[in-house]
């Protein structure tokens, strides 16, 4: 019997995904029904729908659980849930009670069928400032809000597409029935999930080893969706993880893995929906850093540790909050501000920014900021880059000859 934590909200997965004939059937009939286009958000939800990530949903939220959401941090029935979930069209003409084809803007794949049980309009405005504290449209979560459709469609929704992710990543990729399978086959009961959308630096390492000590193993989870610009790709960031796992960790310790949502950037509310989902893949806890799921200066660097204290026990898997960390050179090591008693001055503080930074500008990167086979593969993949761009450059100099 499995000692892991359940799904949220529900005693299984909903998996969403068809197989077999019932795949099929919908197959068949999906290319007669109406489209609705959707965005690369709405694509990795729908991905997310279909291996039981977003249990216990079971597909786009109606109106009173979007407002409520929105408000409350929870459905219309109480469940928690911290972040809309929905789909959006301009289609006049899409009618409640109808079926219709989801399709993937950027593939014209239809990965989705769903039955509309409601057709809305929201306040865009109110959803930003609930989940993004924000209405600045630099912000970029609040950007995609904006532009959405002016309907949100509500209903169930039955996937037919795995998104192309087990293709294009391969074992990289895991969906939470083999994650809990990997766990259990591990003997795990207690994982904490690392998120990441960057290559890990000596902070991102000291972190994972922090949660090592105190749990059965560490789940590396990095996002496979979309990125902002400047973001290092999930195949660069994948090898250097990997890297870093076999030089500096202790083996059958951490798993490396990753999901198919974009990030929203939401700070504070995405770390709930980030703990959310990494129970439903098997975690007991979450690591939280400073400003986790952040962007900019929207967010205060622990708002993410607070609003933990604010849920209670909404949430079975719960937060690893863990201080700013740095290298100190008086203490000849990692540290935090809980442990290190030493000034500013004498502290490297490290952050994916300002590694990006570095590589872009091809700057010097201090000797205890990243480990030198991580840094020896991004050091390279931004030097194809500028390599590229160099070409480009010249072949645009070229054709204006």
């Amino acid at each position: 019997m499995s000692k892991l934590v359940p799904p949220h909200g529900s005693n299984e997965l909903k998996i969403l995904a068809l197989e077999g004939d019932d795949l099929e059937i919908e197959q068949k009939k999906s290319s007669s029904l109406t489209q609705v286009i959707c965005s690369s958000r709405e694509f990795g939800d729908v991905i997310m729908f279909g291996i039981g990530g977003f249990t216990p949903l079971e597909g786009f939220m109606n109106q009173a659980d979007w407002l409520s959401v929105c408000h409350n941090m929870a459905l219309e029935n109480g469940t928690f849930w911290p972040i809309p979930i929905t789909l959006s069209s301009d289609d006049e003409d899409i009618k409640v009670g109808q079926e219709v084809a989801i399709v993937y803007e950027k593939t014209n794949e239809i990965i989705a069928t769903m039955l509309i049980s409601e057709k809305y309009t929201i306040d865009k405005e109110l959803e930003c400032k609930k989940v993004f504290k924000t209405n600045d449209t630099d912000h970029p979560g609040v950007a995609i809000v904006m532009a959405q459709g002016k309907y949100n469609l509500a209903g169930s929704v039955k996937v037919l597409s795995d998104g192309g992710f087990p293709e294009q990543y391969g074992e990289l990729y895991m969906t939470p029935s083999e994650t809990r399978s990997y766990f259990d086959e591990k003997g795990w009961s207690s994982i904490a999930a690392f998120q990441t959308r960057n290559p890990m630096h000596r902070s991102h390492e000291y972190l994972a080893k922090i949660a090592i000590e105190i749990c059965d193993g560490v789940m590396i989870h990095s996002t496979l969706g979309e990125l902002k610009p400047g973001d290092i790709p999930a195949d660069v960031r994948s090898k250097a993880i990997s890297t870093l796992i076999e030089n500096y960790f202790v083996k059958n310790t951490v798993l490396q893995s990753g999901y198919p949502l974009d990030m929203r950037y939401a700070g504070p509310r995405e770390a709930l929906l980030h703990a959310l989902f990494r129970q439903n893949y098997g975690c007991s806890h979450l690591i939280v850093g400073r400003d986790h799921a952040g962007v900019g200066d929207y967010y205060g660097p622990f708002d993410a540790h607070n609003i933990f204290d604010d849920i209670g026990a909404d949430l079975v898997t719960k937060p690893l909050k863990i201080d700013w960390t740095f290298w100190c050179n008086k203490c000849a090591g990692m540290s935090s501000m809980k442990t290190c008693p030493h000034s500013h001055e004498d502290r490297l503080l490290l952050s994916g920014s300002k590694l990006r930074h570095l590589l872009s500008e091809n700057e010097d990167v201090p000797e205890n900021f990243s480990r030198p086979e991580v840094l020896k593969i991004l050091q390279k993949y931004y030097s194809e880059i500028k390599d590229s761009d160099k070409v480009k450059v010249e072949l645009k100099g070229h054709s204006a000859k």
